[in-house]
């Protein structure tokens, strides 16, 4: 299921985000890379225990928290600090899969990625090139979304960055561990969702058809949580 999610930040946010990392330090994006993917890399990157990361991480975690149709499409457990890149003139992601196990060093604990997610920093227009290319089940899906915007996909998807021809390409990116791992049964929750809030406006909360509705989503989640 690839859900894109508008305004996850406001404009103050990406202005601050945008200042912060214009005076962060950047590595060698492969510091976060498998040693396959690590050949596929070519990018930059500010080190997650950076104290600009993990500044601008809680900016982006409180406004994920707040989200509506983030939590409802992703169902978190549990959220990977988010990291930052840049992909300057000439730089790219070369086609890959995400690793199925991260280590979140500050708490100690592995996550499996069940959801990646890329919120863009740059405006559409301040880069060319620097698409993102999602294989979804309907084919090859290019996205570049405006600044404060994101894209959820399976973490099982490929998928790879065409080459920045000119400008920088600034995003965030990220990890979920949903509560229910299967992305199939995923979407099925989460069309089931958006289904019942459009019942709600139509019907009112009270009516039996929404009730019973809501009823089925909750046991459904119930059956398939890892909880």
């Amino acid at each position: 299921m690839l859900v894109r999610i508008p305004d996850v930040l406001t404009r103050e946010e990406l202005v601050e985000c945008r200042t912060v990392l214009a005076s962060a330090q950047w590595v060698d994006g492969k510091i976060t890379a498998g040693a396959q993917s690590a050949k596929a890399k070519f990018n930059l990157q500010v080190p997650e225990s950076a104290p600009e990361a993990r500044s601008l991480g809680e900016i982006i975690l409180r406004a994920l928290g707040s989200n509506p149709l983030f939590n409802a499409a992703a169902l978190p457990m549990r959220v990977f600090p988010p990291l930052f890149n840049r992909y300057d003139e000439g730089m790219d992601f070369k086609p890959h899969i995400d690793n199925a196990i991260r280590y979140v060093a500050q708490a100690n604990l592995r996550l499996r990625t069940d959801v990646s997610a890329t919120l863009f920093l740059s405006e559409p227009s301040d880069y060319d090139g620097g698409e993102l290319i999602i294989e979804d089940t309907y084919g090859a899906q290019s996205v570049k979304l405006p600044a404060g915007h994101i894209v959820l996909y399976p973490a099982t998807s490929l998928h790879r960055v065409t080459p920045v021809k000119q400008g920088a390409r600034l995003a965030s990116f990220f990890w979920v561990q949903s509560m229910v791992k299967d992305d199939g049964k995923r979407r099925e929750l989460f069309e089931l969702d958006r289904a019942i809030q459009e019942t709600r406006v139509a019907i009112g909360d009270t009516h039996h058809a929404v009730i019973a509705l809501a009823g089925t989503y909750h046991n459904l989640l119930r059956r398939w949580s890892e909880l």
